[in-house]
């Protein structure tokens, strides 16, 4: 069973720039990650370039066969665009936070504020 989640990055126009993350959404699994792994601008950048996940590793890693489990690398993410091949799965952008947090298809939302991690349930 999936925990989804969304994981947003607050733009300085007050936008939400934001991705979704299929897999262990929950704070002792994306909400973990993020806050051990994903600390600097560069690096979340690079996450919100990498678009919507299937699961979120602790590195960014390469591209890998989506399909055969066999030989994914468990410490890199998993994307639907890179390692899949699918397409629109860019991140989205939102108005604002109360968009963004109005989806409520996901389990909670994580959001980069420019210095730290916020956490919002559904």
């Amino acid at each position: 069973m999936s925990t989804r989640s969304s994981i947003g990055v607050k733009l300085p126009n007050e936008q939400i720039k934001a991705i979704y993350c299929h897999f262990d959404g929950y704070p002792s699994g994306v909400g973990k990650i993020l806050k051990d792994h994903y600390t600097t601008e560069e690096k979340i950048n690079t996450l919100m370039e990498l678009g919507d996940l299937s699961v979120l590793g602790p590195e960014i890693g390469e591209k890998q066969d989506f399909d055969n489990q066999n030989t994914h690398n468990e410490n890199w993410c998993l994307a639907y665009g890179r390692d899949r091949g699918q397409a629109e799965t860019e991140a989205s952008i939102y108005s604002d936070i109360k968009e963004w947090v109005g989806e409520t298809w996901v389990d909670y939302h994580y959001l980069w504020n420019g210095s730290n991690w916020e956490i919002t349930k559904a």
